[in-house]
């Protein structure tokens, strides 16, 4: 009886864990809550396996893991940052993966430093403050790229009525190569479906392209691929992903009628997470499909894509923030009182 009372409270939380991300998950796969529960219910399990069935000769190899993991990644986002502004040029986008390993050896070094200086109290407990979003920032990066990962290898073994695909920036008039690889895996899965659904092409022109997104991609289709213009639907006014599935969807109910539909949003693998959860937003019944993206550029677009979203997703850097400034008050009150 003691045992199966010790297993239900070294394991609840695990089983809690794994619900959560179940339920969360079947009522809605595009919510971001559901890379926190799943990242939370690997790691819940992965200790209780460890303190269950693990041996005492895997605690070195672990610790040595853990230690030095934080210097692999660093050594890897300066890498990447070399690559991608020798491929890309330098800019702000192309820095992100450097700037990254930056923030991880200023979060490492942060208070080693201050208790070197002897830094005053009330820096350190900023230094508290920076530290603590500076973990929900990293936890909740991992999470996310864990999710992202996971939810791009889901089966999308469904119909769909239109293909919308997102657009991603022009050379002249024609296609870049990373729109290039959207426009031709929309071509595949239009082809799988047998040609029935509406392509759209979604996106608007930009202050430096000569042709709005929509109609360069309009023009491939019809021009390189020998797509109908009956099959094509033109979105042209969208600045963001947010306004493509705005807009997208004005087209579908407008064509559709009173009539239930399902949309495929065909974008660049790293953004599909992101666009799917867009789409949860605009009330769209959609899935996120993704295009190949070149594997030195993934580091760079996923960090661009992690900040868009924790944008969206403020909340938990509030909390820690109000945590803060309570026990900060707490402090000072004793402080005046004493």
């Amino acid at each position: 009886m003691e045992n199966a009372f010790a297993l239900a409270i070294v394991y609840g939380p695990v089983v809690f864990f794994g619900l959560l991300f179940l339920f969360s998950y079947m009522k809605e796969p595009r919510q971001f809550r559901n890379a926190i529960y799943l990242a939370v219910f690997i790691i819940l399990l992965a200790t209780c396996l460890l303190f269950r069935f693990g041996q005492e000769w895997m605690v070195l190899p672990i610790f040595i893991a853990v230690i030095s993991c934080p210097l692999i990644v660093v050594i890897f986002l300066i890498w990447n940052t070399v690559l991608v502004v020798r491929h890309e040029g330098l800019s702000l986008p192309t820095l992100l993966p450097a700037l990254l390993a930056a923030a991880i050896i200023a979060y490492l070094a942060l208070m080693p430093l201050l208790a070197i200086l002897r830094a005053p109290e009330w820096l350190t407990s900023i230094a508290a403050l920076f530290l603590a979003a500076g973990l929900w920032f990293f936890f909740s990066f991992v999470a996310l790229l864990l999710y992202s990962w996971f939810y791009r290898l889901l089966p999308r073994n469904r119909h769909y009525d239109y293909i919308i695909i997102h657009g991603a920036g022009l050379n002249g008039k024609k296609p870049t190569p990373l729109l290039r690889g959207r426009l031709d895996k929309a071509l595949q899965l239009w082809e799988k479906q047998g040609r029935k659904p509406l392509l759209i092409t979604s996106g608007g022109q930009g202050a430096d392209e000569e042709i709005s997104e929509a109609d360069a991609m309009h023009d491939y289709l019809v021009n390189e691929q020998q797509v109908p213009e009956s099959s094509i639907l033109k979105e042209d006014r969208s600045t963001t992903t947010l306004e493509n599935l705005q807009y997208s969807k004005s087209l579908m109910d407008e064509h559709s009628g009173a009539s239930t539909y399902r949309c495929a949003l065909v974008t660049s693998d790293y953004h599909v997470f992101r666009a799917a959860e867009y789409a949860h937003k605009a009330g769209l019944n959609a899935d996120g499909i993704g295009s190949h993206t070149r594997g030195y550029y993934w580091p760079t677009a996923f960090i661009r894509e992690f900040i868009a979203i924790s944008m969206a997703h403020k909340w938990p850097y509030i909390v820690i923030a109000g945590f803060w400034a309570l026990s900060a008050a707490v402090e000072l009150f004793k402080y005046f009182i004493h």
